[in-house]
């Protein structure tokens, strides 16, 4: 049965703005673990699915897949949480289970498509999924992820998300000590890349067009910062390095940093641009280079990487919100005026 006395925010349409909407959540099942939602960040995917940029929207939509909160209730056969425990969700609530991705542990390639944490099929209620914007939300326990102690809650919302599409690409082309690793653009993920990028023991270069973030970017573990607008010092770094993160969601030209890749480096894009980005053919065969992408990670090592930023004190820059100053924040994350991320806090809609 539902319970129909769950609060939130919704656009209704690609035109609206967030507004007070009354949702349905399941209770909870045999499996299932219901979390009351202390924190949820902000993340630009909200936008872009908020305003159906990405042609799939399901309106009316929640958006919100960087949860933090407390389990309330567990079903009867739930054996990984209790009620009382610090608990998050990202971007999945579900997947098949039994495809050879799901079994791998990649739930988030799953080859049927996994179930996201809003903007997906509800297979309970029907209708859409629901996200964090919200003050609780049910889920099964498979992928309810554990937060480890000693980290600050509302700064460990943005690590569900931006933390885990910069970790997982980083970690699956095996960054480490004695490789040079570029970092394209300093916002929600870039500044995550950064700070995993520097932990893993890289040389890290962080490539940004704005000048004012320079000091910023050193502060978060760069160990050289490029102004991209900067041909001359672009040029420096022509074919050196292992591995290029690009996190830029904005129009741009991909070409100027694949040629920075040294023979057999890689670059991944993580970030989600509207349009396709032309790629230069032979900037990419006569060195050999690979072009790659990357999306978030499976639960088991989005749990690998809380326990990790956990082991060394690596959370989020955040600016924390009330809800009802959201479609404000929306209207700021266009012009870039956060660093680095907006976190909700959910109490605001409890009030």
């Amino acid at each position: 049965m539902a319970n129909t006395n769950v609060r939130a925010y919704a656009a209704q349409d690609a035109a609206s703005t967030l507004a007070p909407f009354p949702i349905n959540r399941r209770d909870p099942g045999p499996l299932d673990v219901e979390i009351d939602i202390l924190y949820c960040g902000v993340c630009h995917s909200d936008l872009h699915q908020a305003r159906n940029e990405w042609h799939n929207t399901i309106y009316p939509c929640v958006p919100g897949h960087e949860i933090v909160g407390r389990v309330v209730r567990v079903g009867e056969k739930v054996t990984k949480f209790k009620a009382g425990d610090l608990s998050a969700v990202g971007c999945m609530v579900d997947s098949c289970r039994e495809c050879p991705s799901c079994k791998s542990g990649l739930e988030q390639y799953c080859q049927n498509i996994a179930t996201f944490t809003y903007n997906s099929e509800d297979h309970h209620l029907g209708g859409p999924t629901f996200g964090g914007y919200s003050d609780r939300i049910v889920v099964d326990q498979d992928f309810v992820l554990r937060v480890p102690e000693g980290l600050d809650l509302a700064a460990t919302a943005p690590l569900l998300c931006a933390g885990i599409t910069t970790y997982s690409p980083l970690r699956h082309w095996k960054v480490g000590p004695g490789q040079k690793v570029g970092i394209v653009g300093l916002g929600g993920l870039g500044h995550m890349g950064v700070k995993f990028a520097h932990a893993f023991g890289a040389h890290v270069v962080l490539f940004t067009t704005s000048p004012g973030k320079i000091e910023d970017g050193l502060r978060l573990g760069a160990d050289e910062v490029v102004v991209s607008k900067d041909a001359d010092a672009m040029a420096k770094h022509t074919a050196s390095f292992d591995f290029i993160l690009d996190t830029v969601s904005a129009q741009h030209d991909i070409n100027a940093y694949l040629s920075l890749v040294k023979l057999d480096g890689t670059l991944t894009l993580v970030g989600v641009p509207e349009h396709p980005l032309p790629v230069a053919a032979f900037n990419v065969i006569m060195p050999r280079r690979n072009f790659a992408g990357s999306g978030i990670g499976g639960i088991a090592e989005t749990q690998e990487m809380l326990d990790f930023c956990a082991e060394k004190g690596i959370t989020s820059d955040i600016e924390i919100i009330p809800i009802q100053k959201v479609n404000e924040a929306w209207e700021r994350l266009l012009k870039q005026d956060v660093r680095y991320r907006f976190v909700i806090d959910m109490a605001s809609l409890k009030a």
